[in-house]
């Protein structure tokens, strides 16, 4: 069996690894780039595999850094199936749509605006070619053992990350040896997801290293989050959190209204302004028994949140003049609702932005937490007045620590380290930290390169 790393090397986003032998192949995840330029330039090369010779992909969890890339798979000649656990599955039927349409749209408004350098700007997929991806999927239970390609054994178990979000073993049939995808590894004690289930074999491991050269701050995300609200609220302002969809806006609805009710913070509107993230706060009810939320504390969000469903009223947030808790999606400021929010709130004062998470270079989240003096949306560059800030205890990602503990739980010991996932400096820490503190030997892959496994 071979390993080929066709992405998610040396960035976070873009993850797809190829497996495969004489007769198969098996993709790991079909990620789409996000961030700076060069990266997102990459999503309009050809795939590096002919998409029809692929047999099959398995998919780690919905992150679109992670899924993204399958609409235009599809598009481009893949005819196999998409295995995945059941949560992930109904989180890409929204998320996939979702991001089509998004693409159309912008596609659309730069063409309006101009701001294109392309005659004619055209969208990556449409919605149209995410419905058409969905048609492939396959659900499959957690621990459940399934043979997605004629050889290749595999199965889910939980990471922690977000809603459905799995390590993937894969072990090959005729060669006997496993390989296991660590995927995005959540926190050890998060507030909502249960922890990492520990890994006891693998003779292969490919780990993500988002945090290997930091840890995340020891602070109280609610008492940060209520200094916030309330300074901003004392000055008259509007707090506007960016935040993924799936995961982050849950768990920051969750403490809002959670401080409402202990007096912490005023009374104020909540707006959760997604439809995508709408969508994924009824599926992550409907799933509250993979994670630490209670039916009825899950019930309390959506009895206390406005949900913002149509243009015409996120528009009309933009005229609100009083404050209030607006969250629109994207988690990186990279596109959707949220940038509409920023043009109109990021030029006052009195309004704050608030971040929850890793923000990957070359992102707006990252210009703005960097603390840029301004920031280009739609082709304008807007000034940053706001205060900006990064609420990082808040990340779905383990540190290294975190990371390393979970790692030394089981019995694993593997022949051999692949650390992907992280900027190469993030990266290259994780290697060291695995090396030195686990004993097992760690290397930091280049893009496309092959292994043997």
């Amino acid at each position: 069996m071979k390993l080929k790393f066709l992405g998610g090397v040396g960035t976070v986003t873009g993850s797809r690894y190829l497996l495969s032998d004489e007769k198969h192949r098996l993709l790991v995840d079909c990620g789409m780039y996000q961030g700076v330029k060069h990266l997102r330039k990459r999503n309009w090369t050809p795939f590096q595999v002919d998409p029809a010779t692929i047999n099959a992909v398995v998919l780690t969890h919905a992150h679109i850094d992670h899924t993204g890339y399958l609409p235009a798979l599809v598009k481009h000649g893949f005819k196999g199936k998409i295995y995945c656990t059941k949560a992930t599955y109904e989180l890409c039927k929204v998320l996939l749509p979702d991001a089509g349409y998004l693409q159309e749209e912008d596609a659309k408004y730069a063409f309006r605006k101009k701001f294109s350098r392309h005659e004619n700007p055209e969208p990556l997929f449409t919605e149209k070619d995410a419905r058409e991806a969905l048609k492939h999927f396959e659900p499959i239970h957690f621990h459940e053992h399934f043979e997605p390609v004629k050889g290749f054994d595999v199965m889910f178990s939980p990471a922690g990350h977000i809603l459905g979000s799995a390590c993937v073993h894969v072990t090959h049939k005729g060669s006997d040896r496993t390989v296991v995808f660590t995927g995005d590894v959540g926190r050890m004690n998060d507030m909502i997801m249960r922890p990492p289930e520990p890994i006891q074999k693998a003779d292969v491991l490919v780990c993500e290293s988002t945090y290997g050269n930091r840890l995340h701050q020891d602070g109280d995300p609610e008492r940060e989050l209520a200094d916030i609200i309330n300074k901003t609220v004392e000055r008259g302002g509007i707090i506007l959190m960016p935040s993924f969809a799936v995961g982050r806006a849950q768990i920051l609805l969750y403490l809002i209204h959670k401080l409402m009710g202990e007096d912490r913070i005023p009374t104020l509107p909540v707006y959760l302004n997604s439809p995508m993230a709408i969508k994924a706060t009824e599926i992550f009810c409907k799933h509250h028994k993979e994670h630490k939320l209670s039916n009825e504390q899950c019930q309390l969000i959506d009895a206390k949140t406005e949900f913002v469903r149509s243009v015409e009223e996120s528009i009309e947030l933009n005229n609100k003049r009083y404050p209030c808790v607006i969250v629109s999606a994207s988690g990186m400021a990279s596109g959707g609702r949220v940038l509409h929010h920023l043009k109109t709130l990021l030029p006052n004062p009195r309004n704050s932005i608030v971040f929850a998470g890793f923000q990957a270079p070359g992102t707006r989240g990252d210009t703005l937490t960097s603390g840029a003096d301004e920031v280009k949306i739609h082709g304008e560059y807007w000034p940053v007045k706001a205060e900006v800030y990064n609420v990082d205890t808040l990340s779905a990602h383990g540190d290294y620590k975190e990371i390393i503990e979970w790692l030394g739980q089981g019995s694993l010991k593997p022949d051999k380290v692949y650390v992907t996932h992280g900027e190469s400096l993030p990266a290259d820490c994780m290697r060291k930290h695995i090396e030195a503190r686990l004993g097992w030997h760690a290397e930091v892959p280049e893009l496309f390169d092959e292994v043997e496994v």
